[in-house]
């Protein structure tokens, strides 16, 4: 790799590095990639790469609170609508 394509490139990560990152294998990156689950994807012919700033905010949309806290924000959803109509 040049400087030039590392300044340009310096933010993306090759598909085999951005699975080491999320300790998963490549394999796991394409069959997600094929159901439109996995993070956003750069193609450069047939390169895939991955942006970090992209791969970080995936995974902060993947974040919940578990099955409880579902039910937990569910119920408080209800309590505030009742206050709010009282």
């Amino acid at each position: 790799m040049s400087a030039t394509d590392e300044t340009l490139l310096g933010d993306f990560l090759e598909q085999d590095e951005a699975a080491a990152q999320l300790k998963v294998c490549s394999r796991t990156l394409d069959r997600w990639r094929r159901l439109g689950e996995g993070p956003p994807i750069t193609k450069i012919g047939r390169r895939v790469l991955y942006r970090r700033s992209s791969l970080q905010a995936w995974l902060h949309g993947r974040e919940h609170h578990g099955r409880g806290d579902k039910h937990a924000a569910e119920q408080s959803s209800v309590r505030n609508r009742r206050s709010v109509a009282a």
